[in-house]
This record gives structure tokens, sequence and C-alpha cells, in this order.
């Protein structure tokens, strides 16, 4: 209760002074903790003693405020249209028309034709019918929208990898072990190594590491779990979803209204009376009420009698205003994905492509480090698959120590093929570059193009 309580009946004006002096006090007072009031609430404490968050210098989450979180995430990249483009570019960059894997003699081991044939065929066999490119550009997505990827691979008796998604929300302690700690988040781990996992629980039930691939993004090592990646964005994306909404709604009702008749001097019976003299009824269907419409056509002349006037509405609708808000909201949610607004927004006005995406780019670098993360996440799978065949007597037992594989990514910068082809030539010319290299970089199978030309000169079968 407060002093003020008190100073409601009849009292002395000591005491009524004493009221006053408390009330100015609690008027006055200042709650330190409103530094840290946001829209969703207090902030929680970090680092607190015996607590173990989610990531450093990130407030703790336990599972079900990780799937909320998620949850949050995935509703917007589903129908946010802007978080929408953002994810589908950064596919179309880092994946684009997809990754090349080639098998190629280790450095100093001696390796025949046939066996690098032969793990070519293993590859290629696992890259057709596990739909790679396209679970490649799921894994992309899938990455950003939850902030991780749970991978599980499954090898038959003969040495076929097959490789299929799990959902995270799958992925959940048992409620046996909700005080264990090193079971945390679904996921078992040494006590004092949470970097290397022992296994997983998928939907209760106990998988080893070895056949889970878990990839996670935006938080540190040592973290379990990923954060999607509109996670310190989500509220931005929210503002901008309901700004567009308002500013199509006012212009939809200011340009629905063609224009205000103001009758100065009339009443309200003179007025509805002047409306039905001019205008035609129509009675809508579902309703049944009755409107009155005035047609205008094309160049029609209004002639205002004495003490009316015509105020057109739409002629002050400005929308500039609300328009650099949007951009600076947009603006910053680009600034989280390290993209050029342009490509965030599709709003070219404001950058230029070829001047975007150049070597030295903070684009082109962002995307060469997603490259890589990927392509090293990609090369583990490659090699569980070579080592599945090798198991199963597919191919020998040492091939690992005897090839190699190499990877070929779809570039990035804006191309000057002729300057391009002629720096490759000179490298060919000179004996750096071979010419298995240069026709992964042209996009071209090697061995193809050999028995392609050999037919073409007569020599091969069928020729």
């Amino acid at each position: 209760m407060s002093c003020s309580a008190y100073s409601t009946g009849a009292v002395d004006p000591l005491e009524q002074r004493i009221a006053e002096a408390c009330d100015s006090l609690w008027d006055a007072l200042v709650d330190p903790r409103e530094a840290y009031l946001d829209d969703d609430g207090w902030w929680p404490a970090v680092g607190a003693i015996g607590q173990r968050g989610l990531g450093a210098g990130l407030a703790p989450l336990s599972e079900e405020q990780l799937a909320a979180v998620r949850l949050q995430c995935r509703e917007l990249v589903a129908s946010n249209e802007f978080a929408i483009n953002g994810v589908e570019n950064r596919i179309s960059y880092l994946v684009g028309s997809g990754h090349a894997y080639h098998a190629r003699a280790r450095k100093g081991a001696a390796v025949d034709v046939a066996l690098l044939d032969d793990v070519q065929a293993v590859l290629s066999e696992f890259l057709q019918e596990n739909a790679w490119h396209a679970r490649q550009q799921e894994i992309v997505r899938r990455l950003d929208r939850d902030g991780e990827v749970f991978l599980r691979v499954f090898a038959s008796a003969d040495g076929f990898t097959r490789v299929r998604f799990v959902e995270p929300d799958a992925v959940y302690t048992p409620k046996e072990l909700a005080r264990h700690e090193p079971a945390s988040f679904g996921i078992h781990t040494e006590p004092d190594d949470v970097e290397t996992p022992l296994g997983y629980y998928i939907d209760g039930e106990p998988v080893e590491a070895r056949h889970i691939q878990h990839r996670k993004a935006n938080v540190d090592a040592n973290v379990k779990r990923g954060l999607p990646l509109y996670f310190p964005v989500r509220k931005n994306l929210r503002r901008v979803e309901k700004l567009l909404r308002n500013m199509s709604a006012v212009a939809e009702i200011q340009s629905a209204i063609a224009l205000i008749r103001k009758h100065r001097s009339a009443l309200r019976s003179g007025v509805e009376q002047f409306v039905a003299d001019g205008a035609a009824e129509s009675v809508e269907p579902r309703t049944g009420r009755v409107r009155r419409v005035a047609q205008y056509g094309p160049g029609t002349i209004l002639d205002a009698p004495a003490g009316l006037e015509y105020d057109f509405p739409a002629a002050g609708v400005s929308a500039a205003g609300f328009v650099t808000v949007l951009q600076a909201e947009l603006r910053a949610i680009a600034a989280r994905l390290v993209m050029p607004e342009f490509m965030f927004t599709s709003d070219a006005s404001n950058a230029n492509y070829a001047s975007t995406l150049v070597a030295e780019g903070p684009a082109v670098k962002m995307f060469e480090r997603l490259q890589a993360s990927l392509k090293n996440d990609d090369l583990r799978v490659m090699w569980r698959v070579i080592d599945n065949a090798a198991a199963a007597g597919r191919l020998p037992a040492d091939v690992r120590r005897r090839i190699e594989l190499q990877v070929t990514l779809p570039s990035l910068r804006v191309r000057d093929q002729l300057r391009e082809c002629q720096i490759e030539r000179i490298a060919y010319e000179k004996g750096v570059l071979s010419p298995q290299t240069w026709s992964l970089r042209l996009g071209l199978d090697y061995d193809q193009e050999q028995k392609n030309l050999a037919l073409h000169r007569g020599e091969g079968p069928g020729a």
C-alpha cells in the first residue's frame, strides 16, 4: 500500500505533508532494471552460478525456450517474403548449380585408373540416389531456418549409403535423464567435453553418434544446439510485416475514397436527399445492404453549387516517410545476414551487382566462409560413403590412404571469362594446371569429354 492511501480521509496538515512527500518520492523512483526491459519482458540473468546457458554471452535457454524460438523463426521463413528472399539468395550463392566431387590420386600414392573409376562410380551412385543437389539446398535452408541440421546415415549390407533428415524437435532429452547434465538438449556427451558427442536421443531412443551428422550455426563450439539465422532480428521482421501491412491498408483506404463532398450549410436530411438524387442504388447480395454509388466517367467536370466543396483525400497520400522507416528496418536485417541490401530486398536501386560481388567485398568474403564450411561438412559425408563401400568390399580397405576428393564450388565473383581462360591456359601450358582440373572448372567431365573426342575422331567403338 502506498503512502497516498492515508490521504483519502480527514488528516491533520502534518500528516498531509508527509503523504505528499511520499507520493513525490514514489513518482520519482527509477527502477534500474528498466534498462533491461524489451518487448519480450525482462532480460534473463546471464552467467548465474550453476547455470549453463545455450552459449557464452547469451541468455540461458532451456529446451522448451529453444523450441519456441525455432518455431518463431520457422514461421517467419515460411510467411515473411523478405526472410524467404534472404534464405533463397544464400542457397543460390552457397549451393548454386551444385558442387562437383572428383576422386584423384593422393600425393605419393600409386593409384591405377580403375580404382579412381570405382570411387567415382560409388560417389555418383550416392549423389544420384540421394538427390544430393536438392538435399544440399535443403541443408542450407534448414541450417538458416532452424540453426542446425541433423543428418542420419544408413548403410546397407552391399555398401550403399542413404542419408535422411532428422527434425530438430525429435532430438530431446528423455524425462528420466532431465537432470543429467551430459545428456542435455538431447545430445549425450562426455561430462567435460561438450564438443565430442557420444550419442543422440531421437524421439527418446538413443542413437550412436557415428550414425548422425549434426551441423549447427550461430553458436560457439562448446554449445550443443544451434540458433536460427533470424534469431537476433525476428522482431525487426515482425515490425516490417506490420509496417508494410499498415502502409498498404492506409493507401488502400485513401485511394478507395475518390472524393468527399463538403456541404457547408446543409442539414443532414438535405445531404441525404442530395446523395439519393445523384446516385444509383445497388444491393449487396450477402448482407442486403443498400449502397449508393455515383459513376463519374473520364474527363467528368463537377460543378459545385453554393456551399458545396469537393475534397480529394488521395492527393494527400505520402508514403515517403514510411518507406524510409521500412528501408531502415530492412537494412538492419540485411546487416545481420552480411549481405548487401539489394540481395535481401530485391531493390537494386541502391547498389550495383558488379561492384558488390568483387573479390574483396564483404558479401563475397562471407559467402566464401559459408561455402568452406558447407564443403567440409559435405566432404565428411562423402568419406562416410566411401568408408561404407570399403567395409562392404566394393572398394579396397586402404582407399583413404590412396585417394583424395577434389570439390569444385560455384564461383561467387563477377567473372571475366575471357581473362580467366587466358590465365588457365597459361597455367596449363606451364604444367601448373592439369586437364582434369581445368575440365572441372569448366563444369565438364574430363573422362566423358575424352570419350566424346575419340568418337569425334572416329577412334572409339561405334565410330
